[in-house]
């Protein structure tokens, strides 16, 4: 159950975050075969597709579920599994490692995002579960302000509390 609040920033990138997902995981179900050929992983395009559909249905699960928390940690996980993935194919073999660059930096600055939301939405649910104070014992004045005007008067000014003698004004005599 999620205690942070609806439409709030850290759910509207949440939510902004899942519709990536699902955008991304599309283009990887649609075009696996070329995403893969372009990083010189031809091999790889199956697992791809893979990830495609893992990035729709944390996609989906971010939209459709009310806390976007374990999605979120979802994310995290499959950002971390993507760079495994590239990382494997960034070696002076593969004829795309410049692009294979360009796709690790683009995971990497998604997986900021992804953990930074993540912190957000974390933050957030910390923050609504601080009680709120309990002032119930607490009585307020106890008579009102004009019957209280005036009480103290007669109390006695400890000796320290007093004006010396040397700045107390003596009117002149006349």
């Amino acid at each position: 159950m999620a205690y942070y609040r609806r439409n709030s920033s850290a759910d509207r990138m949440a939510r902004g975050l899942g519709w990536f997902s699902i955008g991304l995981g599309v283009a990887e179900l649609v075009a696996a075969r070329r995403l893969a050929r372009w990083m010189g992983m031809e091999e790889q395009a199956g697992l791809i597709r893979t990830y495609g559909a893992r990035e729709v249905a944390t996609g989906v699960g971010l939209l459709a579920m009310g806390d976007a928390r374990p999605w979120m940690w979802g994310r995290v996980a499959g950002d971390a599994l993507d760079l495994a993935t590239l990382a494997s194919a960034h070696h002076d073999g593969n004829p795309r490692r410049e692009n294979v660059a360009t796709a690790l930096g683009a995971v990497a600055a998604v997986t900021a995002l992804d953990v930074l939301c993540t912190a957000m939405l974390h933050r957030e649910e910390a923050t609504a579960w601080t009680p709120p104070r309990d002032y119930s014992d607490r009585s307020g004045l106890p008579r009102p302000p004009a019957a209280m005007r005036g009480a103290a008067k007669d109390a006695p000014i400890p000796a320290d509390m007093r004006t010396p003698d040397i700045l107390r004004f003596e009117p002149a005599e006349v």
